[in-house]
């Protein structure tokens, strides 16, 4: 069975498109885990309570919740959990306006943001694991 030229750019794209959205968080999730201590010091410096809990909740969802986008697995749940961890961190970390690099990083949040919402919005493709979950139930 052969794919038509869109359906296969459909799954194609889906697929880059999970790929390239979780390599941001899984390479941030990397840094974060190679040096805790210069991460708890930023977060603390923000006067956000709590720094070893957000850190914590920052490596489960930039790793953990990354590694399921990527894969496809429970896709709209972990896309919005993740677009909406990535308006807080817009919120929290780049919050100041007049600076235009921080500008600069609170729209790229934003925009990742968005480019999440789509993926929650339209699920993961056919080349993911919620497809071939789907694909098993129906055969099943």
């Amino acid at each position: 069975m052969t794919l038509s030229t869109s359906t296969a750019t459909h799954t194609a794209s889906a697929f880059a498109g999970r790929a390239l959205l979780s390599s941001l968080f899984i390479v941030s999730g990397l840094g974060k885990a190679a040096a805790p201590a210069a991460t708890l010091g930023y977060i603390g410096s923000t006067g956000m309570p709590f720094p070893t809990l957000a850190l914590a909740a920052a490596l489960l969802i930039e790793l953990g919740f990354a590694a399921a986008l990527l894969v496809g697995y429970r896709t709209r749940f972990v896309a919005t959990v993740m677009a909406g961890f990535t308006l807080a961190t817009a919120l929290a970390f780049h919050n100041q306006f007049g600076d235009q690099n921080q500008l600069i990083h609170f729209l790229k949040n934003l925009a990742i943001a968005g480019g999440l919402l789509q993926v929650a919005a339209f699920g993961a493709g056919a080349l993911s694991l919620d497809a071939y979950r789907s694909r098993r139930i129906a055969h099943a």
